[in-house]
């Protein structure tokens, strides 16, 4: 019995002795950023002690670098598993979940571990992308006001004013956020949207621009947006050149259509106006709002009694129409 107790001691003390030896060869590997090798002898050390939380933690190291993030997952979760209070592991473990996109894993583990970096801050991006806006902007204000020169953070909270519908504070924050970061074309962009859905076309148009030159993605939305824009702003022909084009490639967009009618009438264009309430009726001949529209601008053209009817003919078909009357002329 006691020649089978030594036995066993001996055979761990070998077992240690070799696993220690792969371990330093591990360490010695990485340091020359030889990480696949490196991740074998540390491989090696841990199947000769599973218990070396060491080598499990710089295997997750070495994987990280070689991207093989569900490996260095492994290997962490490990670490936590026999060192709970292990910081290193926590904060590997927190940045990968987060990139997962596994966002409630990140925000129990960051509510653990207090020491990790960016705790606050990782807690309030967990609950932003998990929708939970209410405690996210409780986090963030306070740390937007700690860190006055974070641009995440007041991006993050722009962000969260913009889902709760709080505009004006949105605007407030994106326009901090590129203060700090004029780079960012997604920031320009939303906020070009902000600004656009609170009438202020103007600066809208100023945004949408600089997005475009950041880089930012000029799909058709985008397109249709800044046509909007320079419309309502006041630059007619720009406006009307973007949405033209779009009308080209989109011939059975009525809102399109509409919106350009009701632009040229706007500006007296009375003919031109004409043409696209023709083309919503070609579409639909029961279109009573393009009807009523055409009728106002034979109106304005001097040929009234011929509009009065056609505007007559509208309410017929659209009897919710007839609230216009009260407007005597004007547009829909």
């Amino acid at each position: 019995m006691l020649c089978l107790i030594l036995s066993s001691v001996s055979a761990f003390s070998q077992n240690s002795d070799s696993a220690s030896y792969f371990y330093q060869k591990g360490v010695e590997e990485k340091t020359a950023q030889r990480w696949l090798v490196a991740s074998q002898f540390f491989d090696k050390a841990i199947r000769l002690n599973p218990k070396y939380t060491a080598a499990y933690l710089e295997n997750g190291n070495v994987n990280v670098e070689m991207r093989r993030t569900d490996v260095a997952k492994m290997n962490f979760i490990k670490v936590t598993e026999l060192e709970p209070g292990n910081v290193i592991a926590s904060n590997q473990l927190i940045n990968l979940y987060f990139s997962y996109h596994q966002y409630q894993a990140a925000l129990d583990l960051a509510q653990k571990c207090t020491a990790c970096t960016n705790n606050e801050k990782t807690i309030a991006l967990c609950y932003f992308h998990m929708q939970d806006y209410d405690n996210a902007e409780k986090i963030l204000v306070k740390l937007a006001k700690a860190n006055p020169t974070d641009a995440v953070i007041m991006y993050t909270v722009g962000k969260v004013y913009m889902e709760m519908e709080l505009e004006q504070k949105a605007i407030y924050y994106y326009q901090k956020a590129i203060a700090l970061d004029a780079t960012n074309a997604t920031a320009a962009f939303e906020l070009g949207m902000l600004y656009f859905v609170t009438d202020n076309y103007k600066n809208a148009v100023i945004q949408f621009n600089k997005a475009a030159g950041l880089g930012f993605k000029q799909s058709s939305e985008f397109s249709e947006n800044l046509g909007y824009a320079y419309l309502y702003s006041g630059e007619f022909e720009k406006g009307e050149k973007i949405l033209l084009g779009i009308h080209d490639k989109k011939r059975g967009d009525k809102d399109i259509m509409r919106d350009l009618a009701q632009a040229y009438y706007e500006h007296k264009m009375y003919d031109k106006s004409l043409e696209f309430c023709q083309k919503l009726m070609e579409l639909d001949m029961k279109d009573g709002k393009a009807l009523y529209q055409a009728g106002l601008c034979f109106q304005k053209k001097g040929d009234k009694e011929r509009g009065a009817q056609m505007c007559d003919k509208a309410i017929e078909i659209d009897p919710s129409l007839r609230a216009l009357r009260t407007k005597k002329g004007e547009d829909l």
